[in-house]
């Protein structure tokens, strides 16, 4: 549902434990399916399992598609828990991540995958006339105020700071 107007997210929720994930794939060879498509099927498992048990850490999601393959933004908690899921071997993750490495061995460079973390100790963010997504998804849409009208005014906030 589009919201109206301008907004940026909850910094008082952002918080700063708060982590960005982003985790990716990229088909190099599109010919060797077998090889990249169990790859591409291996989130849909984690991110049922991370959703289902709030407990475990991931706040939000959101799956970005390009031309070689998928990119997932991912909002956790904090460090912690996602290193805690990532080593958890109970976890859908660890087989996902073993079943990759014996098809990697074999696949010859068909399928990559990578991924990049970045603690969040301090987030700017607006979105106008658009659906509640990224940040503001998972702490919460704010209206842009007068306070929060700059880009400098909301990082600012978020520090703990007044412009």
């Amino acid at each position: 549902m589009l919201q109206r107007g301008r907004f940026t997210h909850d910094q008082a929720v952002a918080g700063d434990g708060m982590v960005v994930f982003l985790i990716g794939m990229r088909v190099n060879k599109w010919w060797k399916v077998t090889s990249w498509w169990p790859v591409a099927m291996a989130m849909g498992p984690m991110l049922a399992e991370l959703s289902r048990d709030e407990g475990l850490g991931l706040l939000g999601f959101r799956t970005l598609l390009g031309g070689r393959g998928p990119t997932l933004v991912q909002y956790w908690r904090d460090v912690d828990s996602l290193y805690a899921y990532a080593g958890n071997r109970d976890a859908n993750h660890h087989p996902a991540w073993m079943a990759f490495m014996k098809r990697a061995a074999k696949a010859n460079g068909a399928v990559g995958i990578w991924h990049e973390t970045f603690p969040v100790r301090g987030a700017e963010s607006v979105y106008v006339d658009m659906p509640v997504v990224g940040l503001p998804a998972v702490t919460g849409p704010v209206p842009v105020t007068r306070r929060l009208d700059r880009a400098r005014d909301r990082l600012g906030v978020q520090r703990g700071k007044t412009a």
